[in-house]
């Protein structure tokens, strides 16, 4: 089969263009602002990437286009379609889908799938639980937003398979060994990031309700995506149709400290239920840098690794809860934990110039903000400068819909600065209680003119945005080289 990808270097688009090659389709695709890692993946498995949405491009005859979630029926101001190609292919009445129901409806039949929601964490928790998969000799499929350090693709098939004693029923024995079995064969698990977010300007249900999941993770819900949903109860009512669609065989691993997933769960569940947080099932004792896993009261497991923040920890009791029912011991998912790499772009060290250390991070709703530089925190100590660098590039953000949650998110660095370029609300007087503490740039070069003079040896300057920021990494560390 022929695929033409509309939107093909977003991060689901990308992986999804990723999994069909290994499957045996033949892939190209088009897109606008390509960046890297996903530009760098998608030429290495050498697939042709087209520049822009030409109607032109149906001279490739696909069997089907797949459709992303970027594409729509938007009009230039001169009145011409921004997408053309999508014009064409309507006009001419040929076959498309999105991309959530072509990958359920290939290459998820039959599996065990594990899928990980939430506002925040999704990408680090997915990417965890095909670690402890990994280490456990299941051999998972995977399909992340990001690319896993541990892994160095975002997606592949995989190829194993559970067992007919290998799936556990959630919240029961608490126990470091062997898990109570469930009746019943599984085939190969895959584990998936699911989105809230829109399949498609032609199907307006979120992403994950197309997954079908028998494990799924409600890792924490906050408002979000204010451009497509109202408010938070919005945003709930996905979420349960997400529940609705597991089956009374699976389990539900939900956050026991978050009250919008409570109201999610109170509309119906018909499968098992395991919690973890406080008032969990699973909860964690001990700094997140190195804890006990504990299930219903006992130690099952301990946790040391190199990653910082509570958020990271709690990452982790989801992921060891996930594992669990599939039948993955928490001693033997806490061990391959130890080795885990994070993802790129989760605080990602990108260079040392000067004595400064640049970071990247995908950080762009505050909480996300807030939580990242917590973790930044919890491993400089507090004697050491934490300069925030930002861009309000998300939807939502790009709205101002959360401009008001912005200096409480930045408490924990000395310094921030943000660039406001293309932002329609005033980015300065959101940031005013601040006052002297954060700066506004309208361009990158603004920033950079800002931000060097204030840099000296043993900074940390965090970089965070949901998108290439600029090249703001290279040009920072250029810029600190040639003062060095």
């Amino acid at each position: 089969m022929h695929l033409h990808i509309l939107g093909i270097c977003g991060t689901f688009m990308g992986g999804l263009a990723a999994l069909a090659v290994e499957a045996g389709h033949r892939v190209t695709g088009c897109d606008t602002g390509v960046y890297p890692p996903m530009s760098d993946q998608l030429r290495a498995l050498g697939i042709e990437l087209i520049e822009g949405y030409g109607a032109d491009q149906l001279a490739l005859k696909p069997d089907v286009f797949v459709v992303g979630n970027v594409v729509s029926r938007a009009r230039l101001a001169d009145g011409t379609p921004k997408y053309p190609l999508m014009e064409a292919v309507l006009d001419a009445g040929l076959p498309y889908t999105s991309g959530p129901q072509w990958l359920a409806e290939n290459l998820l039949q039959g599996r065990h799938v594990l899928a990980v929601a939430g506002t925040h964490g999704k990408t680090t928790t997915t990417a965890m639980l095909a670690w402890v998969l990994e280490q456990a000799g299941l051999q998972p499929g995977f399909l992340v937003g990001g690319v896993p350090l541990n892994f160095g693709v975002s997606a592949r098939l995989g190829g194993g398979s559970v067992p007919p004693s290998g799936r556990s029923q959630g919240g029961t024995a608490p126990s470091g060994g062997s898990e109570p079995h469930a009746v019943g064969s599984v085939g190969a698990t895959f584990v998936i990031e699911a989105d809230e977010y829109d399949t498609a300007f032609f199907d307006k249900r979120s992403k994950f309700v197309h997954y079908r999941p028998r494990t799924a993770v409600l890792n924490n819900l906050e408002f979000d995506h204010a451009d497509i949903f109202d408010d938070l109860a919005a945003i709930e009512r996905q979420f349960h149709h997400l529940v609705r669609t597991v089956p009374a065989s699976g389990l539900v691993v939900a956050n026991a400290e978050q009250p919008a997933l409570e109201r999610v769960l109170a509309q119906g569940c018909w499968s098992g239920r395991t919690a973890f947080g406080v008032g969990g099932e699973w909860r964690a004792d001990g700094p997140p840098e190195a804890f006990a896993v504990l299930r219903q009261g006992q130690k099952v497991a301990e946790v040391r690794w190199d990653l910082a923040g509570v958020h990271n920890q709690m990452n982790a009791l989801a992921a060891i809860a996930a594992a669990a029912h599939v039948g993955v011991a928490p001693r033997q998912a806490a061990e391959a934990l130890g080795s885990f790499r994070n993802v790129r772009r989760r605080l990602e060290v990108r260079g040392t110039a000067g004595g400064v250390t640049v970071y990247d991070d995908f950080a762009h709703h505050p909480t996300a903000i807030a939580t990242t530089l917590d973790g930044l925190r919890r491993r400089v100590g507090p004697h050491q400068r934490i300069v925030a660098v930002f861009e309000p590039r998300s939807n939502t953000m790009k709205l101002g819909t959360m401009a008001a949650q912005l200096p409480a998110s930045l408490k924990d660095a000395d310094l921030s600065f943000c660039h406001a370029g293309g932002l329609d609300w005033d980015v300065r007087s959101a940031l005013a209680p601040l006052g002297g503490k954060a700066q506004v740039g309208d361009s990158i070069d603004d920033l950079l003119t800002q931000l060097l003079p204030v840099l000296r040896p043993g900074d940390h300057v965090l970089c965070m945005s949901n998108g290439s920021f600029g090249g703001i990494h290279t040009k920072l560390l250029a810029a600190l080289q040639r003062g060095a």
